[in-house]
């Protein structure tokens, strides 16, 4: 890798102190211009050369170059929080992307680098430079930190830090035990929510929601790095599979589907408090009370005036076009929503990024909605606060509210499903080709097995103003043990096909211990898996390792795990290891079950692979989590609509009624164990 990319990996090493400061572990220095000081530290800026290149083992020389107008992304404060669901931090974040994007080589890009890493808000610098770094042609391949070793205040109890502060200072770094991060410390038994805090809080599936903004960013005068093959089919079908993902956890947990935050003008019911300090803004998060009302906001310092008005007017007009299969264009025209293009269309809509084909008339209802909540506390700035945790794609997540709003946005989506014509049965058989039976191989047959795990993640990166070294934390989460799909095929066509194998598991029962309508348990179905198998002609057993799953990146990836990394850093391959951060975490493919075997139905369905397939070279390109990420600079990899063949409602009345020869069904088990395993290291 070139000392060049090498250096801007440095940006993301202790994010707030001075760029001056040695960087990494090479002790690298950056020898700066005297006008790239900040003033409180120009009259200074000898002794601060003298004084931090003294004991470097490298030196980078910056180059003196004319900077580019960065007052829009300036006007952040640096103390501040950010967020992409705020237009005008969107606004400012896309001009310092398209800055990024359009320094001619990496040296310039290192130079306004470092000028901007003083003076930007430290959040949008990191967002920013990320996005850059993954959509330059001259980057791709660097490795970006992940953002909980950046700023892991974003992720954990904030006396984590005190205790990681201490032990860095007291402790040279070999002599350093992991500090422990608490599990479900944010509330006590007696709130219900609590459950499931195991899942709202997860650092992989906050992590997962956070790449996945940053693989897909809304704003960008670069139309190419928000225009992507069915993004807007790819936010419905993501947040749609969060939403029936945390639905089955709930029922585990004898909690019901989450109630959709459908009446603007209602109480929330549920509080939260996220007892997370912001490191940048020096400020704890604020709370939610429970039976807090959003209302209109007034908040200059974000120019934000938006009335809930508004945000019900964008949701009739939503529902207007669904009505009548067409949305309204700015010049007044209409364009139907067809069946291939529709959800694409709508989901682009409902993100509202720069590629929503009426922005004007249909608004911002999904950014919207998170920032009205996020506000509720405070919502005309009169006490100087700043957003909840709804109001961060980092953080959203930790909060129950996030899937009340989500469980309805996804209402509007399957209202458009809806208007679909069933799928015919040639559209779902595959002739020639029977699934006679499926089934999952482990301990036990059919019976898939979890429990809690405890992992570590480095926070050395994100301990600004400390001793330097590996300083690691301990954290619990659920795990489930390897397991093996088993499928029997008989291929009677006479010769071998390619066939799409498409896994789900569902829940069987409702909250209520009654059979689920069929109607419900599709909307519940979690995709497993989806890959391409050669099926020779007769019988044959097909087996696939859960490991290999097309949803999920394994642990090493979400966390970076740097001694898993392929290839060198600047190789094609380690670009697709970036690129792979984007995925669901693996240790949460399976819901959390109960104690006593959690009844659910595993699903498999092979379809006609010359059906399917989009025709494209993906060789050295990452798609093993493809299902919610799509692949880097490709089209999306499969040519039927996301969570086919369960996207759309059916005349079918149970799921036994909806298989056709190709499909098979497996009754399962899904056994929960109380009890913590250290994480193995894997090869």
């Amino acid at each position: 890798m070139s000392d060049a990319k090498k250096n801007l990996l440095l940006f993301f090493d202790r994010p707030t102190e001075p760029c001056f400061m040695q960087k990494g572990e090479e002790k690298t220095f950056f020898r700066m211009p005297t006008n790239f000081y900040p003033d409180k530290y120009k009259s200074a800026s000898n002794v601060l050369e003298n004084r931090f290149s003294d004991g470097a083992s490298r030196t980078v020389e910056v180059r003196n170059i004319a900077l580019p107008n960065l007052s829009l992304p300036m006007e952040l404060p640096y103390n501040d929080q950010f967020s992409l669901f705020v237009p005008k931090h969107r606004r400012m974040a896309g001009k310092l992307i398209d800055i990024f994007m359009n320094m001619r080589d990496l040296e310039d890009l290192q130079s306004v680098c470092s000028f901007c890493q003083m003076r930007i808000n430290p959040y949008m610098f990191n967002y920013c430079l990320s996005v850059a770094i993954l959509h330059r042609d001259d980057t791709k391949g660097l490795n970006i930190p992940t953002f909980a070793e950046t700023f892991p205040d974003k992720f954990m109890d904030p006396k984590v830090f005190r205790r990681a502060r201490e032990v860095s200072t007291v402790l040279n770094a070999g002599d350093r035990l992991p500090v422990v991060i608490p599990q479900n410390y944010t509330a006590s038994d007696s709130e219900p929510e609590q459950r499931v805090a195991y899942f709202r809080e997860d650092i992989g599936i906050n992590l997962h929601h956070w790449h996945w903004h940053l693989v897909y960013p809304f704003d960008a005068d670069n139309r190419a790095i928000v225009d992507k093959d069915r993004r807007g089919e790819l936010f419905y079908y993501m947040h749609q599979q969060i939403i029936a993902r945390y639905s089955v956890e709930r029922m585990c947990n004898d909690l019901g589907r989450p109630r959709r935050y459908n009446d603007f003008r209602q109480p929330i019911e549920e509080g939260y408090f996220p007892k997370l300090d912001s490191q940048v803004a020096s400020r704890a998060w604020p709370p939610r009370f429970a039976g807090s009302t959003i209302r209109d906001l007034d908040r200059p310092v974000d120019q934000i005036r938006s009335d809930v008005s508004q945000l019900e007017t964008w949701r009739d007009r939503f529902l207007e076009a669904i009505e009548n299969m067409a949305i309204i264009l700015p010049n007044g025209r209409q364009m139907p929503l067809d069946e291939e293009t529709g959800i694409d269309v709508l989901g682009n809509l409902m993100e509202s990024s720069i590629i929503s084909r009426n922005r004007g008339y249909y608004g911002d209802m999904h950014n919207m909605g998170h920032v009205f909540i996020s506000y509720s506390h405070d919502p005309d700035h009169r006490n100087l606060e700043q957003f909840g945790v709804m109001g961060d794609s980092a953080t959203a997540m930790r909060d129950p509210v996030f899937y009340r709003w989500h469980a309805y946005i996804d209402d509007i989506f399957q209202l458009y499903k809806a208007k679909l014509p069933p799928y015919p049965q040639e559209k779902l058989d595959f002739p020639g080709i029977r699934v006679s039976g499926v089934g999952v191989g482990g301990s036990r047959a059919n019976e898939l097995r979890t429990q809690w795990e405890q992992s570590t993640v480095e926070l050395g990166r994100g301990l600004d103003f400390t001793p330097r070294g590996s300083v690691l934390a301990t954290f619990t989460h659920l795990q489930h043990d390897d397991f093996t799909y088993v499928i029997s095929v008989n291929n009677t066509s006479g010769s071998g096909v390619m066939g799409t194998v498409r896994l789900f598991l569902a829940p069987t029962l409702d909250e209520g211990g009654r059979p689920l309508a069929f109607d419900e348990q599709r909307r519940l179905m979690i995709e497993l898996d989806k890959f391409t198998q050669a099926i020779p002609a007769g019988t044959s057993t097909i087996r696939r390792r859960s490991l290999d799953s097309s949803v999920t990146i394994p642990y090493e990836r979400t966390f970076r795990n740097q001694s898993n990394r392929p290839g060198d850093p600047g190789s094609a391959e380690a670009a697709e290891f970036d690129f792979c951060g984007c995925g669901w975490p693996h240790h949460m493919l399976i819901p959390k079950g109960t104690q006593q075997g959690y009844p659910m139905v595993l699903f498999c369905m092979i379809s006609n692979w010359n059906e399917d397939r989009v025709m494209q070279d993906l060789v050295g390109s990452c798609n093993d989590a493809a299902s919610y990420c799509g692949i880097r600079d490709r089209k999306y990899p499969d040519r039927r609509p996301m969570g086919f063949p369960f996207d759309r409602p059916t005349a079918a009345s149970s799921l036994a009624d909806f298989l056709t020869p190709n499909m098979a069904v497996a009754d399962c088990t899904v056994r929960f164990t109380d009890a913590t395993r250290q994480r193995a290291a894997r090869r």
